[in-house]
């Protein structure tokens, strides 16, 4: 069950005191080694006041700072993780999810744009927008970055629906004014405008961030691309979130489209929509030459494993460009719909996989990380979300090794956290997620009676 208040953030009761094993992540395990950056807490208490976490540490230690009569909410046997951080989510495509698509070019052209056209009903995007903001707090996500529709609608229903859920999300509307049907072009002008509006309207409201969200270089005439550039530098602290190489044919096509320019990443560069806050999905095929530029711009990428495997995109090199000498800050995406679940377990395991193909492993508390701590960083909120450290807010998610029965065997036998953690994410899905807080309110509550009916607007 997702527990949604119809009357808005803030009126549930807060929570004061959570207990049970808990993983942090304070440090990022690529560049410090996995062992400086883990912690682990068998027997944990994390204390939260306004939203925020006032002390997290042993219980024994902290068990004097209970006010008189609270008593913790106890999750033994369970852990306690930071939200997770879905850095590249599409909100209007959830209805197109496990839908066949040959490469990408078919799965826009086939399914994901028709599926958007819809999007210019307010109506059916409320709906689609409290269904979608249901499906990240069912799986334990707490902060995302995603992408609208074309429809200004698309983003204020999504922002609706986060803020009743106390989500914190940062969102758009798509800018695309050629390539695209005609129902789904916008102008550079008409681009700027509306986005411009949605940014006054939303942007820093309670936990609520605007995206600049160009689609990509390809649907973007270069007028609309200086106007993105324009709108999010006389905006900071607003997001850039657009895609970057997912396929060869893409990386072509951008280049046909761009040829003064160096390359498709040179695009971007170009038109001043890299930097800090910059949040580019996928860069499967960016060239060693063009990660050592996001490194040196700050950009972030969203590394999408479900949706690269499901579309034939590539595979990303995860270790190279999160651990080589010049890392990169790096996040993970669902990509749903193209991808293919809202899970972030099954979207670690993925990169834990992909990463394995390689031939260049991560280990699960770098996956984790990513999940984490790691899109926190991507997304500029390393000192908001991510870590569970006092000071920070309190989103967090509680794990069941004993959803299924599969689980709980196989859970039985692990000889350590870490162990535990990689059983959670290889066999774990929405199930394993016994409770989600947000801002320290209890938000989804797996075995709770259902209040009737999904999605609540």
């Amino acid at each position: 069950m997702t527990i949604a208040d119809d009357a808005g953030a803030g009126t549930g009761p807060a929570v004061t005191a959570v207990r049970g094993p808990l993983v942090r992540f304070l440090d990022d395990p690529f560049r410090t080694g996995s062992a400086e950056a883990f912690r682990y807490t068998p027997d944990a208490l994390l204390l939260c006041a306004d939203g925020r976490i006032t002390a997290a540490g042993e219980y024994a230690a902290l068990r004097h700072r209970l006010p008189p009569g609270v008593t913790p909410d106890h999750y033994p046997d369970h852990v306690i993780v930071p939200g997770f951080v879905d850095t590249h989510v599409h909100g209007v495509q959830t209805d197109v999810m496990a839908a066949f698509g040959a490469d990408l070019t078919s799965w826009l052209e086939e399914r994901a744009f028709p599926e958007e056209e819809r999007f210019a009903d307010d109506r059916y995007a409320r709906a689609a927008a409290a269904v979608f903001c249901d499906q990240l707090l069912r799986h334990g996500t707490t902060t995302a970055l995603v992408f609208g529709s074309v429809h200004p609608g698309s983003a204020d229903a999504l922002f609706e629906a986060a803020a009743r859920r106390d989500l914190r999300i940062a969102c758009g509307k798509v800018l695309m004014d050629r390539n695209a049907p005609d129902a789904l072009r916008d102008t550079a002008q008409r681009g700027y405008e509306e986005s411009r509006a949605l940014l006054d309207r939303w942007h820093g409201k309670g936990r609520a961030q605007y995206a600049v969200t160009p689609r990509f270089a390809p649907s973007s005439t270069p007028e609309q691309l200086e106007a993105a550039a324009a709108l999010w530098r006389e905006h900071p602290g607003t997001l850039l979130h657009t895609h970057v190489s997912e396929t060869p044919d893409e990386v072509a096509w951008a280049r046909s489209l761009f040829p003064e320019r160096a390359g498709y990443l040179d695009v971007y560069d170009h038109y001043g929509l890299l930097g800090p806050g910059a949040v580019l999905a996928h860069g499967v095929h960016l060239s060693p030459a063009e990660r050592d530029r996001c490194a040196a711009t700050g950009t972030a990428l969203a590394h999408c494993p479900g949706s690269n495997l499901a579309l034939g995109s590539g595979l990303f090199p995860l270790r190279e460009t999160a651990g080589g000498p010049r890392p990169v800050t790096t996040g993970l995406g669902t990509d749903v719909g193209a991808g293919p679940t809202f899970s972030m377990l099954s979207t670690l395991y993925a990169a834990y996989q992909v990463a394995a193909v390689c031939g260049a492993p991560v280990d699960i508390v770098q996956a984790y990380y990513l999940a984490t701590r790691g899109g926190a960083a991507a997304l500029g909120l390393a000192d908001t979300v991510g870590s569970l450290v006092p000071g920070q807010e309190a989103d967090f998610a509680v794990l069941d090794p004993r959803a299924t029965p599969l689980l709980a065997r196989r859970a039985a036998r692990a000889e350590d956290i870490e162990e535990l953690l990689f059983v959670l994410a290889a066999l774990g899905d929405d199930r394993t997620v016994r409770a989600t807080y947000a801002a320290g309110r209890l938000v989804h509550d797996r075995d709770a009676a259902p209040a009737g009916g999904n999605g609540a607007a």
